[in-house]
């Protein structure tokens, strides 16, 4: 099998067999597995298809690797980093093209998240060499007491598909950093990103065994032997709750350090003396970034009756006026849904909401010809027991629900067992704290609709999972406290 083969947009060559230790290998078996574009269903390239042999071969191969990386010095591993920051952002246009080509979304969100991706190396570059320890004399004053930090070991990390680059360099970068290997198996939706930024990392000369990437039609197959083997050990995994669950119960009997980013059902309250142009606007951000395909996309948009009617008029206006197509085409705004499948779900959690009396404003449907595209839409009058108030939508549907008291909203906000991201929207200041302080959620956005960012702590609470990715805080979770006594 080719290793690389041309990509049909023209400017990005695709890697495509496994990226083992350092180089691009077949998968034992020979097997392959097809990627398509999801907005015309046209064949991108065939991807080596890993096994649990080659699985067992990339935890081997870091193993080997951990003593050997660990011992590297903190300002290398960093220097490391920032040189493929440095060459990351400048290949923004060929990654940016794959990102669109296998994922769907527009360019100019793709270009975004590279830029996005590539701030987690440079962020984790700098943080490298700020591993700190402490010592201090005890109460007794026998001696003294010194704690260092040292990396957990080998990592296995599972990423999604709805961020291809940024949810893989949220991972190996402070992996790396740490002082830990790692093995990436990446969505098979879109492993050919995953598999270029291997490429990225070789060419800034990351040691043989650090870093292997395994895309599988079969995650079971390749997953399961890596959490029953004694030398991995950690997990990060990015996706939904159910999968999260049966991972942390695999990794239960060797005691694995975990970190879990799973699923959300974030809130946007728009309170009566919000800027309404302004929640407008963030409601935008918070829901069509992606096609609403990401976990921190706004859910559900509770707002209050006095103003639910002008806030619901001007999000019909505004998401009606979207324009959705292939994401190479600069005119578009929305971009395909990553599967059939996908769309499916979205199409019938809508038709849920409407046959308990939901009503559409605007959208409600799948879009005729190729590719997996749904209509952007506005649904209201949306009653209590619609399943898309309780379930992640991870589509381009805006659900719009009313409340009458400060604390009916929060009440509402609330009233799920995710708790990932919420959004709201009030000119009070006195409010604004108290909304920050009520509401569940381990990321808050005020008067604003997009609140990612490298330098602070990415992660949930409730069944949105635990551990934080970015920030001072993002390091920690690759890095185990030893105390030493003298």
């Amino acid at each position: 099998m080719s290793t690389t083969k041309a990509s049909p947009m023209g400017a990005a060559t695709l890697t495509t067999e496994l990226w083992l230790g350092g180089r691009t290998a077949p998968a034992h078996s020979g097997s392959t597995f097809p990627v398509h574009n999801p907005a015309t269903g046209a064949l991108i390239a065939e991807v080596a298809d890993a096994s649990a042999r080659d699985a067992v071969h990339a935890l081997e191969l870091a193993a080997d690797a951990q003593r050997r990386w660990a011992d590297t010095a903190p300002r290398v591993r960093g220097e490391l980093l920032r040189a493929a920051f440095e060459l990351l952002v400048s290949r923004t246009a060929e990654f940016a093209e794959l990102i669109t080509l296998e994922m769907g979304k527009p360019l100019r969100e793709s270009v975004a998240e590279v830029n996005y991706g590539a701030e987690f190396l440079r962020w984790f570059s700098e943080e490298a060499v700020r591993i700190n320890g402490r010592n201090q004399v005890p109460p007794s004053g026998n001696g003294y007491l010194f704690t260092t930090k040292v990396p957990v070991g080998p990592v296995l990390a599972v990423t999604p598909w709805n961020f291809p680059l940024a949810m893989g360099t949220r991972k190996i970068a402070p992996a790396l950093a740490a002082g830990c290997t790692i093995v990436i198996k990446p969505a098979e939706e879109t492993p050919l990103t995953m598999l270029s930024l291997g490429q990225v990392f070789a060419d800034v000369g990351l040691p043989p065994g650090v870093l292997s990437i395994l895309p599988t039609t079969d995650p079971a197959a390749v997953v399961s032997p890596l959490l029953n083997d004694s030398r991995l050990r950690k997990l990060t995994f990015t996706g939904s709750t159910n999968v999260g669950k049966q991972l942390l119960r695999q990794s239960a009997d060797q005691l694995l350090r975990t970190s879990m980013e799973l699923g959300g059902n974030a809130p946007f309250l728009v309170f009566d003396d919000a800027d309404i142009d302004a929640a407008v606007s963030g409601a935008l951000a918070a829901k069509m970034r992606n096609g609403g395909q990401a976990c921190t996309a706004a859910n559900r948009f509770h707002v209050a009756n006095s103003v639910i009617d002008e806030f619901t008029d001007k999000l019909v206006d505004a998401i009606g006026a979207l324009v959705v197509g292939n994401g190479d085409d600069p005119r578009t705004d929305v971009g395909p849904l990553i599967s059939e499948r996908q769309r499916r779900t979205v199409s019938d959690l809508v038709a849920d909401a409407v046959q308990r009396g939901a009503r559409v404003r605007v959208g409600g449907h799948p879009l005729d010809g190729a590719g997996y595209f749904y209509a952007p839409t506005v649904l209201d009058q949306i009653p209590a027991d619609a399943r898309l108030l309780a379930e992640e939508i991870f589509g381009p549907v805006a659900a719009v629900a009313g409340f009458d008291t400060e604390a009916e909203g929060i009440a509402a906000a609330n009233r799920t067992e995710y708790g990932l991201a919420s959004y709201f929207y009030t000119r009070d200041l006195s409010r604004a704290a108290r909304g920050a302080a009520q509401l569940q959620s381990g990321m808050i956005g005020i008067n604003r609709g997009v609140i990612s960012d490298a330098a602070a702590p990415f992660g949930g609470i409730k069944h949105s999972g635990f551990g934080r990715e970015g920030g001072l805080e993002g390091i920690a979770d690759y890095l185990e406290t030893k105390f030493v006594a003298t």
